[in-house]
């Protein structure tokens, strides 16, 4: 069980990383009929863009973005901007779902005897990674995910040993954790993979009963943005990227 905060821990580096970025978004259309989800804007700029941004700070050297639906949208974003990073394109020629998404992916990072993050397109997030990768290697793990506390945007309220209301919003953060789609593989994890389907339930359930996933406890702000309100809670100050 992981019980404290390790965001701080000492530095460590992943030059390599995956972004997950074909799936259809049908709960953000209508934004998503005309871009893929990962290309949605927040505050004017892609969601990817975000998070290439936040994985050249972290010292990630190329990213693979496994793409699928409106793949196109993303190839033209990448041949007009200036990346701040090597940024390489894959694209599923069928749905193969996130696992078979992040095999195709892993095939073409160019140093597959290294570690490698992956990341969900649509995750809105900014903590230290250096920190989650040290935290990866002290344990010694074959994959470590980011476990993020969930968007809770009226709180919970507090009360005293009495039961007298002390606070209608509570400033203590809740305990409940999630899984917040950012994960450090090691290079074995590629042949886990599945082909097709879904890693979640196949890749990871079989990590846990071996004992090899580790939690990686973030309290930075979170959100995967999955709707229109999402988006819009986002755009109206949630503290994130930036």
């Amino acid at each position: 069980m992981v019980t404290a905060s390790v965001e701080d821990a000492e530095p460590g580096t992943v030059r390599q990383a995956v972004v997950l970025a074909g799936g259809l978004g049908s709960r953000l259309r209508p934004l998503t009929l005309t871009v893929p989800k990962p290309m949605v804007e927040v505050r004017g700029t892609p969601i990817l863009r975000h998070q290439l941004d936040w994985l050249a700070e972290s010292g990630v050297e190329q990213v693979v973005v496994s793409a699928g639906h409106r793949a196109q949208v993303i190839d033209d974003y990448l041949a007009s901007h200036r990346m701040p990073l090597r940024t390489d394109l894959v694209v599923e020629d069928r749905p193969l779902g996130r696992g078979g998404g992040l095999k195709l992916a892993a095939a073409a990072l160019e140093r597959p005897g290294e570690p490698w993050l992956a990341l969900y397109g649509d995750i809105w997030t900014r903590f230290p990674l250096a920190g989650m990768f040290a935290h990866h290697r002290r344990h010694g793990a074959l994959a470590t995910l980011a476990l993020t506390r969930p968007w809770l945007p009226r709180g919970s309220v507090d009360c005293d040993d009495r039961g007298r209301v002390t606070a209608l919003v509570s400033q203590v953060p809740p305990p409940l954790r999630v899984n917040g789609g950012v994960f450090v593989f090691d290079p074995q994890i590629v042949d886990m993979l599945p082909d097709e389907g879904d890693h979640e339930r196949t890749t990871l359930p079989r990590l846990v009963r071996a004992h090899q996933l580790m939690g990686y406890p973030v309290d930075s702000p979170w959100r995967a943005i999955n709707t229109p309100h999402d988006l819009a809670d986002v755009e109206c100050g949630l503290a994130g990227p930036g």
